[in-house]
């Protein structure tokens, strides 16, 4: 599992954590971006994966249908989840199945790349987000448990504009509670075999 802030500004991590990428599949899942004006970083984020050589496929899990999203979850060889609203996300999630069948893929061996919201969603629970997004963006999300693949909080944008403030929200509220991992741009969360590191471009 790899989890990020910003996936274009630590792309070169990925390239050490997963060699001989090219030609690969990766499903990429932009769903918590379509309900933010602001979505600079899905392009950024698909125009990093084609650098590698990787093709792109595109899965909008709030449209798709079941088949469609079983198909492209299982076959392709990557997951891929972009930034954007994490209640919206989740709430997307969960009414597709695309939770199960994500959750199914990754307890196979398949790499998950998560960024920003895709990284907090894979959390135990995600009600400590809500300092960086709205859950009036999600109004059938009736509880915030997370997909609960790691046992930690991912907390992205760590003194990075314009999430500065909320994450020290976060940090404040929950940092005597919750397992908190806050991570910058230029960091990652390396997850394999139970073991969690921290990467960072000097």
């Amino acid at each position: 599992m790899f989890l990020a802030s910003s996936f274009k500004d630590v792309a070169v991590l990925f390239s050490d954590f997963e060699e001989n990428v090219a030609g690969k599949t990766v499903t990429f899942i932009p769903t918590a971006s379509v309900v933010e004006k602001v979505n600079f970083f899905v392009n950024s984020g698909k125009k990093a994966l084609g650098k590698m050589g990787l093709i792109v496929d595109v899965l909008e899990v709030s449209t798709a249908s079941n088949e469609e999203i079983a198909q492209k979850l299982r076959q392709n060889d990557f997951i891929y989840v972009t930034g954007g609203n994490t209640f919206f996300l989740l709430q997307e999630l969960r009414k597709s199945g695309a939770d199960k069948i994500i959750t199914e893929q990754i307890a196979l061996g398949k790499t998950y790349i998560g960024e920003s919201a895709g990284a907090m969603v894979v959390a135990p629970n995600i009600e400590f987000a809500k300092a960086m997004d709205s859950t009036k963006k999600a109004p059938e999300l009736t509880e915030f448990d997370g997909l609960g693949i790691v046992e930690f909080y991912p907390v992205p944008h760590h003194t990075n504009a314009p999430f500065k403030k909320a994450v020290e929200k976060i940090i404040a509220a929950y940092g005597g509670t919750l397992p908190l991992q806050p991570i910058s741009n230029k960091q990652a969360i390396l997850f394999e075999n139970d073991e969690m590191k921290i990467e960072s471009i000097s």
